[in-house]
């Protein structure tokens, strides 16, 4: 019996883990301060602000519109690309900061600030309600306001349910579309579509906002463009010819109702997406969205077109770049109301053409730059007083200069007559505003620094309360710890480089494959097993361990190369349904040769086969709705009859996990009086679970598990000892996890089976799925690992979970300590949002999803259950 005390270090060390990740998470994401209220015109030299050329807009947001998608060669905007042609369209790149996710977009393109990076949790919980920016200043409350008195008067939104969240009572009008349902390319999309003809018959809005989810969709499902670089893939041309019409529907509508005239059409990606159709992180394809203005207007100021299609870009940067958060001011110049509060965008200085008086644009950017003023104010109350003198050149400091430029602008400011030339007055203030944006876009969090400094403490005690209860094994067997203490001191200085932090899984591969080699070495001396087995077992996991290195491309540099299960599969679709197949049947045998208590074989292994059947053609469905171009052969022709019984992916689904349910339930409750049976019992919830793995894993993963299986059979033949089982349990679940393409850019998760057997948001249920499906690598080592775990105590008769939970707890306390100080160190590194703060969040979903969650709670539940007939 495991001493009390050991036990209950183990316990605190994990109670604490979660009070320092949420203690340090109040301290590193607090939300921004804003000013509050809406923007008045201030009292000016003039009477008047300038007349506004528009007073409509359709706001035409394409989720993970990247700019090529647009401009390039191969792009389906054709239509779009004649008005950029023609002088109708006015093209931009839009630079969209990290974290390039939906909801922090919106809030930037509308508020014209930089959200917090906390958004990005916000994000996922669908259900939140407190990010909302009902009180805060935006154009679209600028809109509104505006307009209150006048019969066009009211704001229409469909798509993405983000803006009713955000916006809650804003629009009179409107159809919310859940975002998360990701294998849908159609019906979200055809949901907004329906109501375009009726709003172009309607003269009561003055702002109609559409946001189409369906290319995103298809690049989460696969990807941008086919392999041979840099064609499209199938779907993704097909569906920016669908957004194209529509923007030829608005155009035409535009020209040819006189209450339209004046309309102006924004076409827009809230974000773009990488190489592998992600999106989150920072790589110029996830930060480079198209911006269209269009117009028939817009021919008055541009003498001639641009050149379209444009050549391909590599950077994504095509024609002339812009923040996102200049299209709030933009806007506000363009359809005439006061810049938003808490804005730090520019005007986009091309628009001033629609404005020939001298006096409007002077006071068109003097207006954008005393907004400005207020947020550079409210943030550095030093400004007042810094920057005295005329030669801002002597100046090192960023506010310093500033301050001093903001001063020679207000001397020199023109009156704005037509013979005064105000242009060297324009530039200096443009580059003012660009100065004062980019003080503004890299100055860091409002920190609580204490509450870092709480949270890395916390960890620390955690780290010591865990390493005290690991103590006796490590005293005990230390030549066998130092391995494990290696990898726990080498990854945590890790932490603290931005390009390791990127490419973490090299880290998993290398110290796995050393392990292993490590491993072969202790067991031909201690002669575990005959040299030639010894020799056949090591070379098989060594092998399975390189081919699963190259199953995904992961990390920041090499995402979207070519890897096995999107190249080598998308060009041997035989060969990926022959590996599905083959894990199916290792899955069909090892359920039928232990069988179901009480079950004679034969009828076992008609339930294994019933079982898997339900499963295979729920995924053979679901790839034909998600990617039928991976279908080839039998399982293309499985498919087709299969979806003449018209039974739905969500019904599919539920009979899959309803089944394996049953099965599990009978299986434990069949097993209790059955002393000598522990063992089969076990190997049961064992492959009950993989199945669910299966279910769960893209199908291009699925072969991924059978390697797994091979390895797990080929090390529980080497006697591993606990320390030595316990360091390739924690190896093999961080190394399975960037095999299935996990990384720690926000842009590697995977939402595709988030919604299996689910057929509304729900928070649980999406969140535990989502969970699965992005974590099966680790949850089938801990399974596995359990199953090594018991066999290990018949033989020996101790108790062995108290010291393997204490390692690990161990190790998960002190990467976590390890990334808390990395944080707070480097909090005002410039990676600290694009890669230290992502990596944060994958820190939480490791200590409490993996280490806790299943770990903990759900294998120390499994080794309890194989325990109790030892």
């Amino acid at each position: 019996m495991a001493s009390r005390k050991y036990v209950l270090s183990v316990l605190t060390a994990n109670f604490l883990i979660p009070i320092a990740i949420l203690v340090f998470a109040r301290g590193f994401f607090p939300y921004k301060p804003f000013l509050s209220g809406l923007a008045k015109y201030e009292g000016l030299s003039w009477p008047t602000p300038p007349e506004a050329p528009f007073n409509k807009v359709v706001f035409m947001v394409v989720d993970a519109l990247r700019s090529d998608f647009v401009y390039s060669e191969l792009s389906g905007f054709t239509f779009t690309q004649s008005l950029i042609s023609n002088g109708s369209a006015i093209p931009f790149t839009a630079h969209a900061t990290s974290p390039t996710i939906t909801m922090p977009r919106i809030k930037a393109i509308t508020t014209g600030s930089i959200p917090s990076f906390l958004d990005v949790i916000l994000n996922f919980a669908e259900s939140d309600t407190t990010s909302t920016l009902a009180s805060q200043d935006t154009w679209l409350a600028q809109m509104k306001d505006k307009w209150k008195s006048e019969w066009a008067r009211n704001l229409v939104m469909y798509g993405d349910d983000t803006w009713l969240k955000l916006f809650p009572g804003t629009f009179h009008r409107s159809d919310g579309t859940s975002s998360f349902f990701v294998s849908d390319f159609t019906e979200v999309d055809n949901n907004v579509t329906r109501h375009v003809p009726e709003e172009l018959q309607n003269d009561d809005w003055n702002t109609l906002v559409l946001h189409y989810l369906g290319l995103d969709h298809i690049g989460h499902k696969a990807g941008p463009r086919r392999q041979e670089h840099p064609c499209p893939s199938p779907n993704m041309v097909p569906k920016q010819r669908e957004m194209d019409g529509i923007v030829k529907q608005i155009y035409e509508a535009m020209e040819e109702r006189h209450y339209l005239n004046s309309t102006l059409l924004i076409l827009l990606g809230d974000h773009g997406m990488n190489d592998a159709g992600n999106h989150g992180g920072s790589a110029p394809g996830e930060t480079s969205p198209a911006l269209v203005f269009i117009s028939p207007k817009l021919k008055t100021i541009t003498s001639e077109g641009y050149n379209a299609p444009a050549p391909f870009q590599e950077d994504f940067q095509y024609y002339s770049t812009v923040e996102q958060s200049d299209i709030a001011p933009t806007l506000a110049g363009l359809l005439g109301f006061p810049v938003p509060q808490n804005n730090i965008g520019a005007f986009i200085p091309k628009f001033l053409d629609f404005f020939p008086k001298k006096s409007d644009r002077v006071q068109l950017l003097l207006r954008n730059a005393r907004q400005m003023l207020k947020i550079v104010v409210e943030t550095f109350p030093e400004f007042n007083t810094a920057g005295i003198t005329d030669n801002c050149e002597n100046f090192m400091g960023s506010i310093n200069q500033l301050a001093c430029g903001w001063r020679k602008i207000e001397k020199n400011m023109p009156d704005g007559k037509d013979d005064d030339d105000v242009e060297p007055w324009l530039r200096d203030v443009n580059k003012w505003l660009k100065m004062a944006q980019e003080i503004m876009s890299s100055t860091a969090s409002n920190y609580d620094v204490k509450k870092l400094f709480m949270g890395a403490g916390f960890a620390a005690l955690a780290l010591v309360s865990a390493t005290f209860a690991a103590s006796p094994t490590i005293f005990t067997s230390l030549k066998v710890c130092y391995p494990i203490i290696a990898i726990g001191l080498l990854y945590g200085i890790m932490m603290f480089a931005s390009s390791y932090v990127e490419e973490e899984q090299h880290f998993w591969y290398w110290a796995t494959t050393g392990w292993l080699a490590l491993l072969w070495i202790r067991s031909a001396r201690m002669q575990r097993l005959s040299p030639r087995l010894l020799a056949m077992s090591s070379l098989i996991v060594l092998i399975s361990m390189r081919i699963s290195r190259r199953w995904n491309q992961t990390g920041q540099k090499f995402a979207g190369e070519p890897d096995i299960a999107r190249t080598f599969f998308s060009n041997h679709k035989l060969t990926l349904w022959t590996l599905v197949a083959l894990t199916y049947l290792w899955n069909i045998q090892s359920l039928a040769a232990r069988g179901f208590s009480r079950f004679p074989q034969l009828a076992s292994g008609a339930i294994a086969t019933l079982l898997a059947t339900a499963s295979i053609t729920f995924k053979l469905a679901f790839t034909n709705a998600d990617s039928p171009e991976l279908l080839a052969g039998p399982a293309k022709s499985m498919a087709a009859t299969d979806s003449e019984l018209g039974i739905s992916l969500v019904t599919r689904a539920r009979i899959v996990f309803m089944a394996i349910g049953i099965c599990l339930f009978y299986t434990l409750a069949s097993s209790f009086g059955h002393t000598k049976r522990p063992n089969p019992t076990m190997h049961t919830i064992h492959d009950l679970l993989t199945l669910v793995l299966i279910t769960q894993s893209r199908a291009t993963n699925i072969p991924l598990l059978l390697l797994m299986e091979i390895q797990f059979y080929t090390l529980n033949d080497l006697d591993l000892s606990l320390v030595e089982l316990t360091t390739t349990a924690l190896l093999f679940q961080y190394s399975s996890f960037f095999a299935f393409g996990g990384s720690n850019a926000i842009s590697s998760i995977d939402l595709s089976s988030a919604y299996n057997g689910v057929s509304g948001y729900n928070l649980l249920a999406v969140g535990v799925l989502t969970f699965v499906s992005n974590w099966a690598g680790p949850i089938f080592w801990t399974s596995a690992t359990n199953i090594m775990l018991l066999r290990l105590r018949r033989k020996g008769g101790k108790d062995l979970l108290l010291p393997h939970l204490a390692l690990l707890t161990m190790f998960v306390a002190g990467s976590l300590f390890f990334v808390i100080a990395a944080c707070t160190v480097l909090r005002t590194h410039l990676f600290i949002w694009t890669v230290f703060s992502p990596k944060y969040l994958y820190s939480m979903a490791w200590s409490l999803g993996q280490h806790l969650a299943i770990n903990m709670s759900f294998g120390s539940l499994l080794y309890w259950m194989g325990s109790k007939y030892l």
